[in-house]
């Protein structure tokens, strides 16, 4: 019987899809589940949909709620981690300072002068609970689902003992995005991705053994399948394999496609596509938020069952629980020389075989030279933002920041150093101080 403990559980939609993925498997469904989060009200709904799902299942689970992470971290196995640190108020912050120095940010909460701000409100945070779980169950597996994705594993890597990994849905979502392109069931693509967290690539594509890269050319060259994913399409034509995030997200990785108006325009298409425009995603992700507090999210409890998404974690304990072997696309440190032209102390997303014995990373080898341009430099910019938050280190935060691609696509640098001292000043209430 694990105890598995899910901080920041006020995340009720999600809190009960990771819930209802442990509970779904019979040798899971006896599990010691402990949900935690600050918010009082909020955790108070999860911890009802929760312990209604065991009650219309007939299961022996046990849920437990604490609003005490050092109480909920005590004893357990398995911690899945899922926090927001500060909510609404810095992250139109991250968003908005930018958009008026020309960084037209479309989620801004991975890369970008967004996601390092939302990192270092983040890891101090992050430190605190790796205390805890180095004081409280110092074998307990960490299963970090909050972004920015590799920055904050990287940091874990780097200053802590904490066995951490990084999940994202990233690769899934995009082989069933790839297999409706090609109009082939997703369960028989067989693929290699490596990479790192939203930056990673389909290094091959097969079914039965067939390589599919030329299935997927033929079929972007049909101008309805090109415009529900404009972006990756326009990557795959220019540098030869396809990446693992939506078009409007991975835009904001590279600096060809969000500096010109007309260029996002042209970019917005159907499906994929169609959230090229400015920080659309803030305006979404302000509704989902209020949508969290209706309290019609609860509505008849007893009708709440319990079914398996495609998400990871469930699936990782399991493996590990019961020694079942699974491949997952996970985020790890790569000493392990995952992928050898990265940076060692990267945090990288590769292959990982999972089982009995833990999680141990694929080697890949090499990425061609043309994608690891682009990982490492993200690999830098990650660097410096961790090292500037461990080491309180204002200028290399400054760095980081005029190493981003589309930063530096934007703006000057006098203008990104005065944009950077803005997002500090703007979000002082939720930053560490710097030096």
């Amino acid at each position: 019987m694990p105890t598995i403990t899910l901080v920041g559980a006020g995340s009720m939609v999600f809190a009960k899809t990771l819930v209802g993925d442990v509970l779904s498997f019979p040798e899971l469904s006896d599990s010691d589940i402990c949900l935690m989060d600050v918010d009082e009200a909020r955790l108070s709904k999860t911890t009802r949909v929760a312990e209604a799902m065991v009650e219309n299942e007939g299961l022996d689970a046990t849920i437990r709620a604490t609003t005490d992470r050092r109480e909920a971290l005590d004893g357990a196995d398995y911690v899945l981690n899922m926090i927001n640190v500060g909510g609404t108020e810095p992250f139109e912050n991250e968003i908005r300072i930018p958009e008026r120095y020309g960084v037209k940010q479309a989620i801004g909460d991975t890369i970008g002068p967004g996601g390092i701000f939302r990192a270092l409100r983040t890891i101090p945070t992050m430190l605190e609970m790796a205390r805890d779980i180095e004081d409280l169950c110092p074998d307990a597996l960490l299963l970090n689902y909050t972004n920015p994705m590799s920055i904050l594993c990287e940091t874990m890597f780097e200053a802590t003992d904490v066995e951490t990994v990084g999940l994202c849905h990233s690769v899934p979502h995009t082989a069933e995005a790839i297999a409706d392109y090609l109009d082939v069931p997703a369960e028989e693509l067989d693929y290699w991705v490596a990479g790192l967290n939203h930056l990673a690539w389909f290094l091959e594509l097969e079914r039965d053994g067939e390589d599919l890269y030329p299935a997927l050319r033929e079929a972007m060259a049909d101008e309805e399948t090109y415009r529900r994913d404009t972006v990756r399409f326009e990557m795959l034509k220019h540098f030869g394999a396809f990446v693992t995030e939506s078009s409007h997200h991975v835009s904001e990785y590279v600096p060809y496609f969000r500096t010109d108006q007309s260029t996002i325009d042209a970019m917005r298409g159907e499906g994929y596509a169609e959230r090229m425009a400015t920080a659309t995603y803030l305006d979404g992700w302000t509704a989902r938020s209020a949508a969290r507090d209706d309290p019609d999210i609860e509505a008849d409890l007893d009708e709440v069952g319990v079914e398996r998404s495609e998400e990871y974690a469930s699936r990782v304990i399991h493996s590990m629980e019961t020694d079942t072997s699974r491949r997952f696309n996970l985020n790890v440190s790569n000493r392990t020389n995952a992928i050898e032209n990265l940076p060692s102390d990267a945090c990288v997303e590769v292959p990982c075989l999972v089982d009995g014995t833990g999680v141990r990373p694929c080697s890949v080898g090499e990425l061609p030279t043309e994608l690891a341009a682009f990982d490492r430099r993200h690999a830098t910019v990650n660097g410096l933002v961790v090292e500037a938050a461990l080491e309180n280190d204002r200028e290399k935060l400054h760095r980081a920041v005029k190493l981003d691609p589309l930063t530096a696509a934007a703006c000057t640098l006098d203008e990104i150093h005065e944009m950077t001292e803005e997002l500090l000043d703007a979000n002082a209430a939720y930053l560490p101080a710097f030096d």
